[in-house]
């Protein structure tokens, strides 16, 4: 179940929705909130996104 941005945990690795020109989509790497931002959970670098909602990496959809 998507969540609001608002109340991503950090450290966890989660699934991020983004907004843009062309509607919502998702990243198709896992993310995790750290104080300096978001990162790759694979990489640890920053990725520069502004996230809208998210959910724990790997949870389906229940309409799915």
């Amino acid at each position: 179940m998507w969540q609001t941005i608002l109340n991503a945990p950090y450290f966890r690795s989660l699934e991020l929705a983004v907004l843009d020109e062309d509607g919502m989509h998702t990243l198709v790497f896992p993310c995790r909130r750290a104080v300096d931002g978001w990162k790759d959970a694979i990489t640890g670098h920053l990725v520069d996104v502004e996230p809208t909602h998210w959910r724990y990496w790997g949870e389906q959809d229940e309409e799915a």
